[in-house]
């Protein structure tokens, strides 16, 4: 199920510079990451876009990409904080991550986009 809305590298890019190498370099991580981004994007949008991805429209396909990538790049860095100048510095990108997922799930939530719902039909 994972890597359907985005790359890891998107997810990486995201997560920073200093983060975790160890979780940029498994793909075993990443991909538990990945799969677990994509069934909470699908579970809270209560669609499923995985089935149905190849007849989205792209802005919508842009618009998971975000969300995944950011959702993804979030358990990066809480995986390991250890690499960043300081504790702040990966609060900072959790909450910018935060935000983007959460703007992107409102946006194409059935109330924020009456489009979305033949999705998966």
């Amino acid at each position: 199920m994972s890597w359907t809305f985005c790359s890891s590298g998107a997810a990486i890019t995201k997560a920073g510079a200093n983060c975790s190498t160890i979780a940029k370099a498994s793909g075993a991580i990443l991909e538990a990451f990945s799969t677990d981004a994509e069934g909470r994007i699908c579970a809270e949008l209560h669609t499923d876009f995985i089935t149905g991805y190849s007849g989205l429209d792209t802005g919508i396909k842009y618009m998971l990409s975000d969300i995944c990538s950011s959702l993804i790049a979030m358990n990066i860095v809480s995986y390991d904080m250890g690499g960043y100048t300081d504790r702040r510095e990966a609060e900072t990108i959790l909450d910018v991550l935060d935000d983007r997922a959460r703007a992107g799930l409102k946006a194409l939530s059935p109330r924020g986009n009456q489009k979305l719902n033949s999705v998966g039909s």
